[in-house]
């Protein structure tokens, strides 16, 4: 009776085990892109996973008092950025020091936050949950209020084959859901693989843009990564000194990492405070508003020259870096079906 009863029990966590082993599937890496810097043998893609952190990224339980998602700051159809406020809004309405970036293409970064203040995306949630003036919670009480609830036990175990929910398994899956962020469906990209052709127009933008703009904000990525001093002079109201915050080194003051331009045309307020509304102001500011102090960077100390019609061509082209289907994914929409039900428990 013993072996028959320990056979069901072996049999029973066999069967529990087969039924919820979730599929791995490859990160795919878009043609001509660079190797994603991101370790995927660390926390391996599934659909399951994706899906759990999709769910969380726009469940506003994540916050102390259930008004603030993710997707608050990060809107979908902005490119994942925030257009409502130059600066960002967490709970009760308290104000942050800088803008919402954009969010996509993750995976080929090693640092985030305008700072650099976050070294693996895996952790990265942690920074807006436990931040005063966004979500001001702990992972703590997030993962107690998870897991009191009808509807995550059971995403959790379809991800990880576990109901005990974790603040790991919370983060996972998370990062998870923002890896797949990817936009390379751009006009651009069409015509780097010769499925499309610039305008005249457009390329007269390209090569403006490869003259005086790719030095910084590197193809395909459209962007170097790295953290710089853009001429903009410091905001007296916010006081933001940039990296310096971070590693206390005197020459990262007034220091920011490079956005991306891809689907600049929606991602605006531009800079790190948002202080700029419309592309043409940002142009303005390289043209006649750069600040020439020693801190400003090297490649910005000789000014850049574009006459009226110029900066029209390379608005041209900088709209070419919109993806539509990024935009308007359904993979990357909020998850009506399953948060409808949660919001009714």
């Amino acid at each position: 009776m013993k072996k028959h009863l320990s056979f069901i029990i072996i049999l029973t966590g066999f069967l529990a085990l087969s039924f919820h082993k979730s599929k791995f599937f490859d990160f795919n890496v878009p043609g001509n892109w660079p190797k994603p810097k991101y370790d995927f043998s660390k926390n391996r893609l599934t659909a399951e996973k994706v899906l759990l952190g999709r769910v969380l990224f726009y469940d506003p339980i994540l916050s102390r008092d259930n008004s603030i998602s993710c997707a608050s700051c990060h809107s979908q159809y902005t490119a994942f950025a925030h257009v409502d406020h130059d600066l960002s809004h967490g709970i009760e309405n308290r104000v942050g020091t800088r803008n919402a970036p954009a969010l996509m293409n993750l995976a080929w970064h090693d640092s985030f936050m305008w700072d650099g203040a976050i070294h693996n995306l895996d952790v990265q949630a942690l920074a807006p949950i436990h931040n005063r003036d966004e979500m001001d919670e702990t992972i703590e009480h997030v993962v107690n209020k998870l897991q009191h609830t009808n509807m995550y036990p059971g995403l959790f175990f379809k991800a990880f084959g576990d109901s005990v929910i974790t603040g790991e398994h919370t983060l996972k899956a998370i990062s998870q859901f923002l890896l797949t962020l990817v936009s390379s469906d751009s006009k651009y990209d069409r015509v780097m693989l010769e499925k499309d052709t610039f305008t005249t127009q457009e390329k007269k933008g390209y090569i403006l843009f490869k003259k005086n703009c790719e030095s910084c904000h590197k193809e395909p990525l459209f962007t170097s990564g790295e953290f710089v001093s853009n001429g903009l002079p410091v905001d007296t109201t916010l006081n933001d000194f940039g990296r310096m915050k971070i590693t206390k080194a005197a020459s990262d003051s007034i220091k920011f990492k490079i956005p991306t331009l891809r689907n600049i045309e929606f991602s605006y307020p531009y800079m790190h405070d948002g202080r700029f509304k419309k592309l043409k102001d940002v142009l303005n500011h390289y043209v006649n508003g750069i600040s020439k102090g020693k801190k400003t960077d090297y490649r910005l100390q000789k000014q850049i020259k574009l006459n009226s019609n110029e900066k029209v061509d390379l608005t041209a082209f900088l709209l070419t870096l919109t993806d539509k289907e990024f935009l308007f994914n359904q993979e990357y929409s909020y998850p009506r079906d399953i948060l409808l039900i949660h919001s009714k428990e």
